[in-house]
């Protein structure tokens, strides 16, 4: 299949790209109703080959209603291909990392000039010096940064740094936000720890996010044991309550604790210097991800002096083992983050995000309500995260109807678990979403009207995707079958 390709203009924005969105729909659409079968087939391949059939859990095939699983070519804007041609409008983009587009083109050549010099070098480069003075000059009251190419990589970093520092070794994460890191300190504390020694568990402990008291207990049931606090400064759904940020400053503070914020999707979607920005409150340490390299794998921790000087040269205390790993400062990454930089240095990304976002919530609030789905499918969240909640017939929430309502999105052309969105999104995209999802919730009201999703769901409900045992997605004979088939 040919390439597409779309010229752009010196921002960097496709020219014609909403003209060019609708006709690649409209040419799938005229086709009839969208097949996935050749996206069925290599997800059987790739089942066959990578545990879980994905790279990232939350990516995987269980997260999709069955056999409607597209597995991807290419994309172009807020537009993705998959192996049956079919063109969909993406949603949660690279699990939120994608802000600017697919194959922006100011990124895309950023990119392709740091590798035509050499990636990686036994000295640093000055992309590493580029990058740090740039960065610290984005986020407020930090003096040092150090980069590496997943979230998780930073997150454990932060917290080796707090244990080093105060000479403890117990973690208090916000046990109401879902996810921190890929190691065993974190994921002990979750149903998926097969694997992790069972001592690891008991080093970390929960408060409740907007719940200063439940912090405050922590301080008093361990005291001069807590190393760090970390959490999210703020989520999709729940922004911090007056003082709240601040209150956890000022316990932190009191009881010599080290406060993290895990910046990776508020980093450049709430502000291009983060929600610790937005809402004033400045940790001693933060990390960033995701968005800071629209989709190249980049991240970075970042943060007061006397703590990252802990694994430095400038120190006589014991040093930390700080993110030493061989390609944490391959210059494409953080060619990348530069380019993303100065996209949102010289336009508003965020409140093109938050325009669009906004535009799409009200379409959506408007057509559940036309429908009288409004306590159903509830379209919820800050308007550059938008996520979508399900409810039955019982005004319960329900994987069967979260299910249901992405298969019917899927069917019309929309790829989307969340509704998070890209400064890519155009009117054209937002509407023709607003037009699917007015499709998909008249069949939601049958099912609610039937108390089920029983002849309307093909397949399985989609499932957690951090759970213990792989039931109720585990693969089925039938799909192992097809799986040899496609070997």
């Amino acid at each position: 299949m040919s390439r597409p390709f779309l010229s752009h203009n010196e921002s960097g924005t496709p020219v014609g790209v909403e003209e060019a969105g609708v006709r690649m729909t409209q040419a799938v659409m005229s086709r009839g109703a969208m097949t996935f079968e050749k996206s069925v087939l290599a997800q059987a391949r790739l089942h066959q080959l990578i545990p879980g059939g994905a790279h990232t859990y939350a990516r995987g095939s269980d997260q999709f209603p069955e056999n409607m699983t597209p597995v991807l070519v290419r994309g172009r804007g807020a537009r993705v291909q998959d192996l049956d041609g079919n063109w969909l409008i993406e949603y949660g983009m690279g699990l939120r990392s994608v802000t600017l587009g697919h194959a922006y083109q100011p990124v895309v050549d950023a990119v392709h000039t740091a590798a035509a010099e050499g990636v990686s070098f036994s000295r640093p480069s000055t992309w590493e010096l580029r990058a740090a003075e740039d960065f610290l000059e984005q986020v407020p009251g930090a003096d040092m940064v150090k980069f590496a190419k997943n979230g998780s990589d930073v997150t454990t970093a932060a917290i080796k740094l707090a244990r080093a520092a105060t000479g403890r070794d117990l973690v208090a994460i916000c046990g109401t936000q879902p996810f921190f890191s890929v190691d065993d300190w974190f994921i002990a504390s979750t149903q998926m720890k097969a694997g992790i020694p069972s001592a690891y568990g008991s080093l970390t402990v929960k408060f409740n996010y907007n719940d200063l008291p439940s912090l405050q207990a922590l301080f008093g049931a361990y005291p001069d044991q807590i190393a760090a606090v970390i959490l999210e400064p703020a989520t999709a759904t729940v922004q911090p309550a007056p003082g709240f940020l601040e209150g956890l400053r000022s316990v932190t503070e009191k009881h010599g604790a080290v406060l993290i914020f895990d910046e990776m999707i508020t980093g450049m979607r709430w502000s291009r210097r983060g929600a610790q920005h937005v809402y004033g409150v400045t940790p001693h340490l933060s990390t960033w991800g995701k968005a800071i390299g629209n989709g190249f794998s980049v991240s970075a921790l970042t943060g007061k002096r006397e703590l990252m000087e802990i694994g430095g040269l400038n120190t006589d205390a014991p040093r930390v083992f700080l993110l030493s790993t061989t390609h944490g400062a391959e210059t494409t990454g953080l060619a990348a983050y530069l380019a993303v930089s100065e996209a949102y240095a010289e336009r508003d990304v965020v409140a093109e995000m938050e325009l669009q976002g906004a535009t799409l919530r009200s379409g959506l609030v408007q057509v559940a309500r036309e429908r009288g789905m409004e306590e159903h499918v509830i379209f919820t969240g800050r308007p550059s995260c938008l996520i979508f909640v399900t409810k039955d017939h019982n005004g319960q929430p329900s994987q069967a109807f979260r299910t249901l309502f992405i298969q019917e999105l899927l069917r019309r052309g929309i790829l989307a678990q969340s509704l998070v969105i890209s400064a890519a999104h155009t009117d054209a995209d937002v509407n023709q979403t607003i037009e699917a999802a007015a499709g998909a919730l008249e069949v939601y009201e049958r099912a609610i009207e039937a108390g089920s999703t029983d002849g309307l769901l093909a397949g399985r409900p989609v499932a957690p995707a951090v759970r213990e045992f792989a039931e109720p997605r585990r693969l089925t004979p039938d799909f192992i079958t097809r799986t040899e088939g496609a070997a």
